[in-house]
């Protein structure tokens, strides 16, 4: 009887054993179907965003006529900072990027106004803001921001740097 319940044992510990290796191979066949799952997600989405869309939408955007306003250059005082012994100053061009060529017409009598957006703006900046390409990027954005404001209802789509000098 003794040899019996040993026998058991051993037989029970074999079927723990088998099972534990086919919860194994069970959990693998899981995680790689899992992962095939997410590829495949993966590659279509990455086919809709570069690949997908309408494609006379695309056609319709390129045939859209954008124009180009330029502005004259301007020198600006910067504000001084503790160390700094000498006035540093700005001198800068940039175009506006507009999509609608009657708006040029709503904007030229307005370059006063975005001048002088731009002059009360930049004597607060210090030169050190302008450090780097995401002082430059700050600043395309800020003077975007405050030349929309001044043609408003007309809407300025870009503002491209032709010359940045700071001195």
């Amino acid at each position: 009887m003794a040899k019996n319940q040993d026998e058991e044992d051993q037989t029970e510990d074999e079927g723990a054993a088998e099972n534990a290796g086919a919860g194994k191979k069970k959990r693998l066949v899981t995680f790689a179907a899992a992962g095939a799952l997410a590829l495949l997600l993966a590659g279509g989405g990455g086919y809709f965003f570069l690949a997908g869309g309408d494609s006379s939408e695309s056609d319709a955007e390129a045939a859209k006529p954008v124009v180009f306003v330029d502005m004259r250059e301007m020198i600006v005082n910067l504000a001084f900072e503790p160390p700094q012994e000498r006035p540093r100053f700005l001198k800068f061009r940039v175009s506006l990027e507009l999509d609608d060529p009657r708006a040029v017409a709503a904007i030229e009598p307005l370059m006063p106004r975005i001048e002088d957006a731009f002059q009360v703006y930049l004597r607060e900046l210090r030169p050190s803001e302008l450090d780097g390409s995401a002082g430059v990027h700050r600043l395309r954005e800020e003077l975007l921001r405050r030349v929309n404001i001044a043609v408003h209802p007309a809407k300025v789509n870009a503002l491209l740097f032709q010359e940045v000098v700071v001195q």
